[in-house]
């Protein structure tokens, strides 16, 4: 088991504290402001309490009984990120330019986390953009390979019932990325036709090369729901053999060794 780490979304410390939030030319990092398309509210990655108490968790929660760490949302909320007083300050004295700043910024705070972490697994989550992370995000994919053991990669959707891009996307990250990848697909809240895309759409992904499939559930019993339903449906095993799938055949067939 690997203990998942968000580092700066923590909209708790921002309302604790509003002056630690990123800052852009489009105003702050928050959910609220309607002028940008973010998820999160975002703590300024260059704010060093705030980077310390993070590396502090990482640390204790690297020495309890797990395999290792997974961090995600280590990096900048977007574009034109950060524009504080002191992320300016800190561009002007690196003499570096603003992407090569705000990369090294991250390339840093991963390196410090891949410290604490130890002898222990470490990895990153990267947000499916093969192309424009440094742009965005600082994040270098180059840089973080030398640091980490494998790419945590999530791919959420309501449903798979159009799944292309979910295998486009892996392919890409597949030429790309010098890592291991595992990739993350949501599997909550499903009916008989979206369970059958899931499972298709694993189907197609056990044909690249990857490491494994994540499954994000709410709960141990939604897993053993989908567990129990791929080996009640002989259909759909019986599909897997004649398409050429078997790898997916053979989860399957470990899967009704769960009991």
């Amino acid at each position: 088991m690997y203990n998942d780490v968000t580092c700066f979304c923590d909209a708790k410390a921002l309302r604790a504290n509003p002056k630690m939030v990123a800052i852009s030319n489009e105003g702050p990092a928050l959910r609220r402001n309607r002028r940008l398309n973010l998820p999160w509210d975002f703590v300024c990655p260059t704010n060093e309490d705030y980077r310390v108490k993070v590396l502090d968790f990482i640390r204790e929660a690297a020495s309890k009984n797990v395999s290792g760490i997974i961090l995600n949302l280590y990096h900048f909320p977007e574009e034109g990120f950060c524009t504080c007083e002191r992320c300016t300050r800190l561009w002007k004295e690196s003499g570096l330019s603003w992407l090569e700043w705000r990369t090294q910024i991250v390339t840093d705070f991963v390196k410090q986390a891949r410290e604490c972490v130890g002898s222990r697994g470490f990895a990153v989550e990267i947000w499916p953009d093969p192309v424009l992370a440094r742009e965005r995000f600082g994040i270098d994919f180059s840089q973080l390979s030398n640091l980490i053991d494998f790419f945590h990669i999530p791919l959420s959707a309501q449903d798979y019932t159009t799944m292309y891009w979910v295998d486009m996307l892996t392919r890409i990250f597949t030429r790309i990325l010098g890592k291991p990848i595992f990739i993350e697909l949501s599997a909550e809240l499903l009916n008989n036709v979206k369970l059958n895309a899931l499972l298709k759409t694993m189907a197609y992904l056990s044909r690249q090369r990857i490491e494994g499939i994540l499954l994000l559930v709410h709960s141990s019993a939604d897993a053993e729901k989908i567990r129990e339903k791929a080996v009640k449906n002989v259909e759909l095993q019986d599909w897997f053999k004649r398409h050429g799938f078997p790898k997916m055949v053979e989860v399957i067939e470990n899967w009704k060794r769960l009991r």
